[in-house]
């Protein structure tokens, strides 16, 4: 005899592991959109290499665990992992680095302790780092916006598909100083002696608040952003105690627009990877802290360390390194900010947990 299910435990919803990974993805494409207009074919490119080659690892590695590899493939989340890291390396990277990066994430960020829900760090910045670390060069080749070069006429414009192609399959037959230059970040930290408006007027990559372009870019993942915390997709939490934390310690720290300034608050809100790490890579449920206490804190600490790596460390962007480092910190957050269990008075945390 069929039993109708009253209550909980017996609530049934749609979101699905792999409806929740589809509106990840479509979050993420205003930025794509917009990506793709101020600086080519190089994002597009970027996500299809790290698509094909997320899904064959992946594939393979279920095989060889000898797990069904349709019913994994279809939950959604290799790909996810893959756009996120084809967004967060620079277009037109060379496709062996794309291919580096997708398989130690897929590999050693996410198959490595067993796959989707038990690992520890964040797969996509895992394998960003990696190849961070290994290939600096080419992770910073970062492309210019479209429009440059009625500012500075030494760079072209924007790379067409075929030159994209040609840079992403055979690096060496384009040089990069036609076509990349240096971001906001990397002008500011390697600045000693110009005014911010001095500088402003020097480097054109430099916009009114951030970097150009990328101010529409991070306009763009906040927009996204929202649509998942309208959609119930992620919390607010995390990506207000990240912005939040952030934007606290450059006012703290801001000391004008001297030559020694380190940004506004709104440059670093707007500029590198901030918006996009609150929105898309903190909120990751399997890596970051569960309770909205413990997101908070969670996110806070990322704030600060981004901040910190950014103004006194030898990264101009460090959402990958904050991001790693407070994964590993989660599950300290979640034994200290355990919430109320039903039936009891108060919350039973930390040391005094078992008594």
């Amino acid at each position: 005899m069929a039993s109708t299910p009253l209550s909980s435990p017996h609530a049934m919803g749609s979101n699905r592991t792999r409806r929740i990974m589809l509106q990840v993805l479509a979050a993420t494409l205003p930025g794509i959109v917009l990506l793709t207009w101020l600086f080519g074919w190089g994002t597009l490119i970027n996500i299809l290499l790290a698509s094909g080659f997320a899904l064959g690892i992946e594939a393979a590695i279920l095989h060889l665990r000898q797990r069904p590899v349709a019913f994994f493939l279809n939950d959604g989340s290799a790909l996810v992992t893959a756009w996120l890291l084809a967004l967060a390396l620079p277009p037109y990277s060379p496709w062996w680095l794309v291919l580096v990066a997708t398989g130690f994430a897929m590999i050693f960020g996410k198959h490595l302790y067993g796959g989707l829900g038990q690992n520890p760090f964040n797969p996509a910045m895992l394998g960003y780092a990696v190849v961070l670390v290994s290939f600096p060069v080419e992770m910073t080749s970062w492309p210019v916006w479209r429009g440059i070069e009625q500012l500075q006429p030494a760079l072209s414009p924007t790379l067409g598909l075929l030159e994209g192609l040609q840079r992403v399959f055979a690096p060496g037959g384009l040089p990069a100083d036609g076509w990349a230059t240096a971001t906001a970040l990397d002008i500011l930290k390697n600045n000693n002696s110009l005014t911010l408006a001095e500088l402003r007027t020097a480097e054109p990559a430099l916009g009114s608040m951030a970097s150009r372009g990328w101010e529409w870019v991070a306009l763009a993942w906040l927009a996204g952003g929202l649509f998942l915390i309208q959609r119930r997709v992620i919390s607010w939490h995390a990506p207000l105690g990240m912005l939040g934390a952030l934007a606290l310690m450059s006012l703290l720290f801001w000391n004008g627009s001297g030559s020694a300034s380190n940004g506004s608050p709104l440059f670093h809100l707007l500029g590198g990877a901030a918006m996009f790490g609150a929105f898309f890579i903190i909120t990751d449920p399997v890596t970051c802290a569960t309770s909205p206490r413990g997101r908070l804190i969670f996110g806070a600490g990322v704030g600060i360390l981004v901040y910190v790596i950014r103004v006194w460390g030898n990264y101009p962007d460090a959402v990958a390194f904050a991001v790693l480092l407070m994964n590993l910190c989660a599950p300290t957050i979640d034994y200290y900010t355990a919430p109320r269990t039903y039936g009891h008075d108060k919350p039973r945390r930390g040391l005094g947990k078992g008594q």
